[in-house]
């Protein structure tokens, strides 16, 4: 390949990327207010779920800066509105959002915090021990999932 068709290319991806910055997908960061919240166990749960899981279940997401920028932007706000669509614990009592019967299962199977999320979101790790003692709080907040 040529060096004129490698640079013909490349100019073509960064004038894509430049247009994509323009789809307003992606950039709606904002956080609606706290209508109302569950009767958390203990304040440790509570602090835990805002660290390991508010920014994508809970009106109290902290948008970092790659949030804005196209094409990841796209997959933040989409993981944000299907976070704040299963769980969301801004919005408590209202029964479409109030699945946190599935909550400690999730956590216990390792779903969540899906694993894309650590990387980016260090404070987001636990330590077995500290996983196990956020399970029990989600249990003791929310019920179990008796399903399963």
């Amino acid at each position: 390949m040529s060096i004129k068709k490698i640079l013909k290319i490349a100019f073509s991806l960064l004038m894509l990327f430049v247009i994509i910055q323009f789809i307003p997908y992606g950039k709606n960061h904002i956080n609606p207010p706290l209508l109302s919240e569950p009767k958390w166990d203990s304040s440790q749960t509570s602090g835990t779920f805002y660290r390991v899981c508010g920014d994508c279940h809970s009106n109290k997401t902290t948008w970092p800066w790659y949030s804005r920028i196209a094409p990841v932007s796209w997959l933040v706000q989409s993981d944000v509105d299907e976070g704040r669509s299963k769980l969301n614990v801004s919005e408590w009592g209202r029964a479409e959002k109030n699945k946190g019967n599935e909550a400690a299962d999730e956590v216990k199977d390792g779903g969540m915090p899906p694993f894309i999320y650590t990387p980016l979101h260090p404070e987001a790790k636990m330590s077995q021990s500290e996983k196990e003692e956020f399970i029990k709080g989600l249990i003791l907040t929310f019920g179990e999932n008796k399903q399963k």
